[in-house]
């Protein structure tokens, strides 16, 4: 794997942020279509917040891997253009908040400057490649995973196949069979697996389709058991292909990989993704193995006297793991809420050059991994951490407690889920302190369904809600329990037991913790507890506190809040101008098909063609649209402009356009096609265009 190095020289950076720049000023002056302009802003990192006129920037970090100069530049930038505030996500991201969207192009300018990346943070695109935070350090990993991790993130950032799917598609890798990435709940999870032909070490991976959580989550299906190392990258991007090409497109409730395996069948899915491999401008792809040696201050630092030697003696227990690496250990670091300030990054920066690699690794827990730290040194970082703030002794326990912004921030956010955890954990604390000892019961909170939190995979997943109350509205929380992953690439979804109102979250977890340990087996896990005793025993246990007999006035009022609380959605950015969407969607076309000139002048010949196919669909999906047919998935808009255009002679083509459209996956992708099937798009572009302005000049289209 390479090192690090400035991008802003790099010109397809460069393009990006001028794109954004422009686009911007054209959505302004009301030239182009808000919703075009929605996927555009979004695959840029840009998502519109909850307080009109300020977006939310969320920052790509693949596996969460972060430099110290990297943690300093984000720093600056955030008290230069947001609040001073860092939020570490769940997928290994870390958003800014109330950013003017006229300064984002000028932001990532600046981010750019130590290889930090907004492109594909958020919308329709591959997200985030996420990854097991212990990956090259976890004692019980085959192989590290972090170069192949790095691999996907830059064989698809840019990627043509990729940049306006229906949905988004999330992958992870997991560095051991504990499966701490969750590869489980993923469109695709790799779990890394070794096997010997002839004394010889082979690599490969255990590879699992069509995970997601949302409102109804789904547990991936094994597709084989080990997945050569040379052949996971072409799987993927087949995989990504069938789903741009299969997947919904207006039912955003149904457009996830998920549901298109679930209306097709898995066998059906990997049929096409195997079709696909022709047109594949890789068959096979070598990733590079190697890692860069960390870095390691040599120093050892004399102990210093320790300030709170209870805290200290937690922390050693609970918050430090051996590394496979001989004398090194990984220190974990809680983040509540995932928000940490920028004076404290700056000073833990400095820290990190002090005392650790490089090498920054942000968990899918909200929290902070420092990676080879000199055992003797752990007396020193402890105080130095403590100043900071950091030094909170259960890391990943049951009192570290994972959260979304909700209503906070978010346009989706149905009611407060920060205020909540923090009042959690301060029960936690208080009562049952004891438990920051205890990693098998997780607790995670969502401001709303969606999972931002990811509820649905823990043993006590609570998300926002609301009920009536008479006649007035109580924010509420949905209970769900029994969820999470049981390794090797398989999980439980958690089960959705009743809903309460939100004040009354401290006591159903009081209720659950004190019926577990008073009526739970010798040795037996929560999960375990919960599967025995079933889900009619917890909606029995936890009904009284739904009862709407004892409510008082406090409950109409969300947590850390004052005034009643609404239960309304947060309102996104618009066009002052309703913009014509067939216009917008062929000049798209006309843009991707200028974009497969570019890419053919370059010799990307795949990608060229997928431009190219790319042009052919978005100017059937405008004439289609402008006829008022429905263009749920590009499969879809090919038949049917098959059905309404070409075979009636409307508009006249030497085949049929599916035979047209369909050579991308017919042919290899060499010079010779990829020239001649852009010459096809550029034509049938023209053809569409001169269409349509018929069809506004009122002209009668005759048939050919």
């Amino acid at each position: 794997m390479q090192g690090f190095r400035t991008e802003l020289e790099n010109p397809l950076v460069q393009k990006d942020i001028i794109e954004l720049e422009r686009k911007i000023r054209l959505f302004r002056e009301g030239k182009i279509h808000e919703e075009k302009f929605r996927s555009l802003r979004l695959a840029r990192g840009v998502y519109g917040q909850r307080q009109p006129g300020v977006q939310m920037i969320r920052i790509k970090l693949p596996y969460g891997r972060l430099t110290t100069q990297q943690l300093y530049r984000i720093s600056d930038v955030s008290d230069e253009y947001a609040t001073g505030n860092l939020h570490i996500t769940t997928r290994q991201d870390i958003q800014l908040h109330y950013v003017s969207l006229e300064r984002t192009p000028e932001l990532w300018a600046e981010l750019e400057k130590d290889s930090v990346t907004l492109r594909e943070a958020c919308g329709n695109t591959v997200r985030n490649i996420t990854g097991s935070a212990m990956a090259g350090v976890d004692p019980g990993e085959p192989f590290d995973i972090t170069p192949y991790a790095h691999a996907f993130f830059e064989y698809f950032l840019r990627n043509p196949v990729c940049q306006d799917m229906g949905r988004k598609f999330k992958m992870a890798f997991s560095s051991s069979d504990n499966d701490t990435a969750y590869a489980f709940m993923h469109d695709l999870g790799f779990i890394p697996k070794v096997k010997f032909e002839n004394g010889t070490e082979i690599r490969g991976f255990k590879v699992v389709l069509g995970g997601g959580l949302g409102s109804q989550p789904h547990i991936a299906e094994e597709v084989t058991d080990f997945l050569h190392e040379d052949h996971i990258i072409p799987f993927a991007e087949s995989v990504i292909r069938i789903f741009d090409r299969y997947g919904e497109r207006t039912k955003r409730n149904k457009a996830r990989l998920k549901y298109l395996i679930q209306e097709i069948g898995k066998d059906a899915f990997l049929e096409l993704a195997e079709k696909e491999r022709l047109a594949l401008k890789n068959k096979t792809y070598k990733i590079n193995r190697q890692t860069e040696a960390p870095q390691v201050p040599e120093t050892i630092f004399p102990a210093p006297e320790i300030s709170n030697p209870l805290k200290y003696e937690q922390w050693l227990r609970t918050n430090i793991a051996a590394q496979k690496q001989a004398g090194y250990v990984t220190v974990g670091i809680r983040v509540q809420n995932g928000d940490i300030k920028t004076p404290v990054a700056r000073r833990f920066a400095a820290l990190v050059r002090e005392v650790a690699a490089d090498d920054i690794r942000l968990t899918n827990t909200q929290g902070i991994l420092l990676r080879f730290v000199k055992e003797e040194n752990l007396p020193y970082v402890f105080e130095q951490l403590n100043s900071l703030g950091l030094a909170t002794p259960g890391f990943e326990s049951v009192a570290d407690i994972t959260s979304c912004p909700g209503t906070d921030t978010c346009n989706l956010g149905i009611s407060n889920s920060t205020g909540i955890t923090r009042e959690l954990e301060r029960v936690l604390l208080e009562e049952f302190p004891d438990l920051i000892y205890n990693r098998d019961i997780t607790i995670k909170i969502s401001g709303c369904i969606n999972a931002c939190g990811q509820h649905a995979m823990a043993a006590i997943g609570f998300h926002g809600s609301s009920m009536k109350i008479g006649k007035l509205v109580a924010p509420a929380l949905q209970v769900l329990l029994g969820g999470g992953p049981t390794g090797n690439g398989t999980g439980v979804a958690s089960e959705k037991i009743i809903k309460v109102p939100s004040k009354r979250g401290p006591q159903v977890l009081r209720t659950l913790l004190e019926d577990y340990f008073e009526n739970s087996q010798e040795g037996e896990l929560f999960n375990q507890y919960y599967n025995r005793q079933g889900k009619i025993y917890f909606y029995d246990l936890l009904n009284p506190l739904a009862s709407q007999e004892n409510i008082t006035p406090d409950d109409f009022i969300d947590w850390e809040h004052t005034e009643a609380y609404k239960p309304a959605i947060g309102i996104g950015e618009c066009a002052s101008v309703m913009i014509d969407l067939v216009a917008t969607l062929l000049f798209e076309a006309e843009e991707r098909i200028q974009w497969s000139s570019e890419a053919l002048e370059a010799g990307d010949y795949a990608d060229a063609v997928y431009h190219a196919y790319t042009g052919f669909v978005n100017s059937a999906k405008a004439i289609l649209i402008s006829d008022g047919i429905k263009t749920n998935t590009q499969a879809g808009i090919i038949r049917d402009f098959d059905a309404k255009f070409a075979e009636t002679g409307l508009i006249s083509l030497p085949v049929s356009f599916s035979e047209l459209v369909y050579q991308i996956n017919q042919q290899e992708p060499s010079k010779e096609f990829a020239e001649a099937y852009l010459d096809q798009s550029r034509l049938f572009n023209q053809q569409v265009s001169e269409y349509r302005s018929m069809q506004l000049a009122g002209e009668t289209v005759d048939k050919a």
